[in-house]
């Protein structure tokens, strides 16, 4: 490919860690940036361009199979071919599950396991004849630890974590590796809506016994960089060994788990 940087898709980009990871891989390869939040991702490209790095917005919901196919396609079109996917699109309804209601359900796995399904898709089918790409899931450590009101959140993220995985056995023949990044609580807009004041993350790393939280063991609340350099480490040839692996980046809150 020369001197012509890889072009790497990131889904969720409009906010948070998606914003971060784009923001980080902008570095080394080409932009085209996912959300459903049009007015985020131009902020975030106009943002990338000013620092003479290449970005494209693309608004777009990962719920919708036929418009990821469409948009994934014009991407490898106008932009080249895709190298590197990153899967962070997502979203969180809490509730006690006998509360849950089905539109609140449908919802988080519409985005948090079809997406996942449906972007990862339309990407490895023009993965697989050049045998080349990798594709990064940022699942959550809750996906393991079972968390109350987190119900439709952590089922939908095991979901994700192990079709991850699936696909990564599936494509390794090709030299294609999946991998996941699952973080702990992270300071992002979802994290901080579930604060109840100015106080929430002391509250979130002392832990709750009543909640059955442990509490963060390193004494502080992850950064969206923070997760962003592990996707970038396992997004970059220095990980060429590694494929359907889970990174666990809590700052040891499931012990290790």
């Amino acid at each position: 490919m020369g001197d012509t940087p890889r072009v790497a898709l990131v889904t969720g980009a409009a906010q948070g860690i998606g914003a971060e990871v784009a923001r980080v891989l902008a570095g080394e390869a080409t932009i085209a940036a996912l959300d459903t939040n049009a007015e985020g991702l131009l902020s975030l490209v106009a943002e990338l361009r000013g620092k003479g790095q290449r970005a494209t917005a693309w608004p777009v919901s990962v719920s919708d199979a036929s418009a990821v196919e469409t948009v994934v396609e014009r991407i490898e079109k106008e932009l080249g071919p895709i190298h590197t996917l990153v899967n962070v699109a997502g979203v969180l309804r809490m509730n006690p599950v006998v509360s849950l209601s089905d539109e609140d359900w449908a919802t988080t796995f519409g985005v948090n396991t079809n997406g996942v399904f449906h972007v990862s898709r339309a990407v490895a089918r023009r993965m697989v004849p050049r045998r080349a790409g990798v594709i990064v899931t940022v699942g959550s450590n809750a996906a393991g630890t079972p968390r109350m009101q987190m119900a439709a959140y952590a089922a939908s993220k095991a979901a994700s974590t192990m079709f991850t995985k699936c696909l990564g056995l599936e494509l390794a023949q090709y030299g294609i590796r999946c991998n996941v990044v699952s973080p702990g609580s992270t300071d992002t807009a979802m994290q901080r809506g579930m604060w109840k004041d100015e106080h929430g993350a002391d509250a979130v790393i002392a832990g709750a016994s009543e909640t059955f939280r442990v509490g963060i063991p390193l004494r502080r609340i992850a950064t969206p960089r923070d997760i962003a350099e592990a996707v970038q480490f396992l997004a970059s040839d220095r990980a060429r060994h590694i494929t359907m692996h889970d990174l666990c980046v809590d700052g040891g809150a499931t012990l290790g788990v």
